[in-house]
């Protein structure tokens, strides 16, 4: 596919842009990105695809972290717009390989939980073995246990008080109100 020439409209390029350097025959052209360090001339594809790959192939790489980056690393460490890595995560998300998580960020699929936030935390009166009046973990240890934020965390609390399940003693903590309905013995 030829490229025209864009002799006539070449102007400065600062950083955080590519950079072409050299006047090489068509193909041969080298870019680096505002560090200096080189990278692949632009994809027909999109430049999202490109990233949705390098991630994909850096997930199955690392056995390790659950969590990705913040955006702004990405964002950062490709040269990009937030839009471009939202649209790289977006198709992550569509194969499988990755969800959003509120109140964490992009965490890796490995088959494991898939269950939200609210029905681990709920599982946590069956798991823990904890009956009617019993102390509820605290927000500390549930953040911990769980990998969220505690503005995630205490959002599913609320939820689980307005349910019913829980009920807040002041200077006490958060004490088991009533079983959830899968516990609950007729």
């Amino acid at each position: 596919m030829l490229r025209p020439s864009l002799a006539a409209f070449e102007r400065p390029i600062t950083p955080p842009f590519r950079v072409r350097r050299g006047h090489a025959t068509l193909g041969s052209e080298r870019w680096s990105d505002a560090r200096g360090a080189e990278v692949p001339e632009a994809s027909p594809r999109g430049t999202y695809l490109i990233i949705a790959e390098t991630l994909r192939s850096e997930i199955q790489a690392e056995q390790g972290g659950d969590t990705l980056p913040s955006e702004a690393d990405l964002m950062d460490s490709h040269g990009v717009s937030r839009n471009t890595i939202r649209r790289a995560l977006k198709v992550l998300e569509a194969d499988g390989v990755v969800e959003s998580a509120p109140g964490i960020g992009w965490r890796v699929v490995r088959g494991g939980d898939r269950r939200s936030l609210a029905e681990r935390m709920t599982d946590v009166i069956k798991e823990d073995s904890l009956s009617v009046g019993d102390t509820y973990p605290s927000e500390a240890k549930l953040c911990e246990r769980f990998g969220a934020s505690r503005t995630a965390v205490r959002r599913v609390l609320a939820q689980m008080e307005g349910n019913g399940l829980l009920a807040t003693v002041h200077g006490k903590g958060r004490t088991v109100r009533a079983l959830p309905a899968s516990l609950a013995r007729p």
